[in-house]
């Protein structure tokens, strides 16, 4: 990057602070979409009269987002960070108007995809640009900007959905979304102008991303449909699976014999990105699962109320916080960063463990699992991130960051539609006990047991996959100060 003359500049840590909060704007819209409409859903269904496809507004905003997300990863590295982001707070805002306006479900249905078009880059592409502009080695210190943003969606997304859904109307859940979007568009549209460049000419895998979207696409249709609209050993949940791992089959073909796949060999191959993904993956996905499905416990076998559940719930959606916090702090200080989200999934483990076998505790001790278990979790998110973005050049730092976001987003589904077998199937809840009240029975009993007992697995699979990842030394050097001499790390420097 030079100036008007000509001579090398680099960003000022003004400059790059200034940069970050507008993409902190942008990732809230994403963060916050994710948590405000689950609580003005009922209210919506019943205005639209239709609470048969009531859950499509969750699965359409689900589905396009993680199919187009490796996409802007991408495009990203093909025309630059700012104009596809941009893109993508565009149409998200543009999404946001029409499920404020849409007259029916079908409609709200489309829009909320259109949505997710839109949201499937805010959070992979803002991570990118951080990325950009700082050194792995002060990566971590940012962590709690992009931590304040979740907890910030997670405890006041719930409570302004209902608020508005009650009080307002529901369409004032979209409508905060195009000032909020605008705003992110305003603060970075001549900030992202400093950004360095690290793209190379490139071709975009139109045939790889038909592969990736139709396999994703139909792997997240079976873990959305079974056991909830077919059963799970029905012909069309096999078929979706077999439809799914067809076409999974034909990206990983294509991707070898492609000369420019979507996501290169080098980004599949590399060790840290392997491992680190599918350590991130399982943290991800068992949070998100305790988070949904933690409040059938409050009600059904702790007897709280649906307010004092969600009161509850505060010191798991705040843990996977302070994790995060903590060791993405402690990055830049401590030249061994795993040891730290080690040691935390150890304690994270044994709370799960003990959630599982035993019969009942007191409120107080419930929580203080749950917050044991949640920050064990978070401190593996800031970790795996930076050390994938670390571990690969410059211009797949796109390509690399939206791929751990996809498989991710992919991970939490099939937790969660695991979690939701046993509980929903095994206890035999159904739609109409989830309005009205839930009551222990020794079913639900059993299957919060095999809920904690499955969550203990899956801290065990991020503790181990993160136990393979290579811990490479991370760079000193700012990337914005690589892009001034047109230089690249080595994969040896990696």
């Amino acid at each position: 990057m030079t100036d008007g003359s000509g001579e090398a500049t680099s960003l000022s840590h003004k400059e790059i602070l200034s940069i970050i909060f507008g993409l902190l704007l942008a990732m809230l819209l994403a963060a916050l979409d994710q948590t405000i409409v689950a609580t003005a859903m009922p209210t919506i269904g019943r205005d639209l009269h239709d609470l048969e496809h009531l859950p499509w507004i969750v699965t359409a905003y689900l589905l396009a987002s993680t199919a187009v997300t490796p996409l802007y990863g991408k495009l990203s590295d093909i025309h630059g960070r700012r104009s596809v982001l941009l893109a993508a707070i565009s149409t998200f805002i543009i999404g946001s108007v029409a499920c404020a306006l849409a007259p029916s479900m079908f409609i709200l249905i489309c829009a909320r995809g259109l949505q997710g078009i839109g949201g499937g880059g805010l959070i992979s592409l803002a991570q990118t640009i951080i990325a950009d502009i700082v050194s792995p080695r002060e990566r971590g210190r940012y962590q709690v900007y992009i931590a304040s943003v979740f907890i910030t969606s997670s405890l006041s997304g719930p409570v302004l959905g209902g608020f508005f859904a009650e009080h307002v109307h529901w369409s004032a859940i979209f409508w905060i979304n195009v000032p909020l979007g605008l705003g992110a568009f305003a603060m970075t549209y001549s900030k992202l102008k400093q950004l360095p460049r690290h793209e190379r000419p490139h071709r975009l895998d139109i045939i790889g991303a038909v592969f990736l979207v139709f396999a994703s696409t139909s792997l997240l249709l079976a873990l959305s449909w079974g056991g909830v609209h077919y059963p799970w050993f029905s012909w069309q949940i096999f078929a979706l699976i077999a439809l799914s791992i067809a076409f999974w089959a034909a990206f990983f073909v294509h991707t070898q014999m492609a000369s420019e796949p979507l996501i290169p060999i080098s980004v599949l191959h590399n060790q840290v990105v392997r491992t680190g993904t599918l350590s991130a993956s399982l943290a991800m996905g068992t949070f998100i699962g305790l988070s949904i499905f933690m409040p059938i416990y409050f009600q059904g076998i702790v007897k709280l109320s649906v307010s004092g559940s969600g009161l509850a719930l505060i010191p798991l959606m705040a843990g996977t916080v302070v994790g995060a916090t903590i060791s993405g702090r402690s990055m830049t200080h401590i030249s061994h960063y795993k040891r730290l989200p080690l040691i935390a999934l150890i304690f994270s483990l044994s709370a799960t463990a003990m959630m599982a076998f035993a019969e009942r505790y007191p409120l107080p001790l419930i929580e203080l699992l749950l917050a044991t278990i949640s920050i064990g979790l978070g401190t593996v998110l800031p970790v795996t991130t930076v050390a994938i973005q670390n571990a690969v050049h410059l211009h797949e730092l796109g390509t690399a960051t939206a791929s751990m976001n996809f498989f991710r987003q992919l991970g939490g589904a099939f937790i969660v539609a695991i979690f939701g077998t046993i509980v929903l199937n095994g206890a035999g809840i159904s739609g109409t006990e989830m309005a009205h009240g839930i009551v222990e029975t020794p079913e639900l009993v059993s299957a919060f047991r095999a809920v904690f007992l499955t969550a203990a697995g899956g801290v065990l699979g991020c503790l181990l996959f993160l136990m393979r990842m290579e811990e490479k030394p991370l760079q000193e050097r700012r990337p914005d100060l690589l892009a001034e001499t047109g230089a690249e790390l080595t994969p040896q420097e990696e």
